[in-house]
């Protein structure tokens, strides 16, 4: 059995996954999911938000053996999240026995204009000056998700919104999430696992071209979905999961 450890991004906890975790169950039945909360989110929320991604490993490191998952882990990661997951594989090779990134970017492949949509600023900086948690919360979706009718959207919404009243990220803390994406730079060698890139092309937070330099970069498949955005597990979770359980079947024919 395949231990399956699922990370998210920035601000972002183990409910936002929704039904992703059980779409994966059921195309990989022999997988075990596990979706930790980093430092500062869900769970953890009062906790102190790491300020480098290599402390966000090590912490999800201790927090699996704390409840008996042992490794070796697959790791399946959305934005921040992939970053930590490339430094986990630099770091404990032999922990991992392969790695699935979606819509993420980083140091050097990507520029900051590309990691961050430059037409997104001035809506990042009024949030940051106005604050508000509504405000914070739609725009999230609005950048993340391409997916839903209006009336799916703003349910999706109002459990976001709950999500934060009950494990609400500090300002402090989401700021800390953003230095650390910020100064993270690959290591220079590729991760010496079997890798897996997904992009949605629709994604209006990062540039999905950032997705297809690292590919090229490190030689790794990528798959595209030609519409889903940022958090591709919530817009198309069945793609995402039979697109990884054609790879594994690739994989081991390979």
């Amino acid at each position: 059995m395949s231990q399956w450890v699922l990370l998210r991004g920035l601000m972002r906890e183990q409910r936002h996954w929704g039904g992703f975790p059980a779409q994966l169950a059921a195309a990989l039945p022999e997988a075990a999911i596990v979706t930790p909360d980093l430092p500062g989110n869900g769970e953890r929320h009062a906790l102190r938000s790491a300020t480098r991604v290599a402390q966000m490993v090590e912490f999800c490191r201790s927090d699996l053996r704390a409840r008996g998952v042992k490794p070796p882990y697959s790791l399946l990661a959305l934005s921040l999240g992939g970053m930590a997951a490339v430094e986990w594989c630099h770091r404990y090779p032999d922990e991992v026995e392969r790695c699935v990134l979606i819509n993420t970017s980083m140091r050097p492949y990507s520029r900051f204009h590309q990691r961050l949509r430059w037409r997104n600023y001035p809506a990042i900086v009024n949030l940051m000056l106005r604050g508000g948690v509504e405000r914070q919360e739609r725009l999230i979706l609005r950048l993340t998700s391409r997916g839903g009718d209006d009336a799916a959207r703003e349910e999706l919404l109002q459990r976001w919104l709950a999500y934060q009243r009950e494990f609400p990220v500090t300002r402090a803390n989401a700021l800390r999430q953003l230095w650390s994406a910020a100064r993270f730079r690959a290591p220079a060698t590729r991760p010496a696992v079997p890798l897996l890139i997904l992009a949605g092309a629709g994604d209006q937070l990062v540039d999905h071209g950032c997705s297809l330099r690292l590919a090229q970069a490190w030689d790794a498949p990528l798959m595209v979905h030609p519409s889903a955005g940022h958090d591709l597990p919530l817009d198309d979770g069945p793609w995402v999961a039979a697109s990884i359980a054609k790879w594994l079947a690739t994989e081991k024919g390979a």
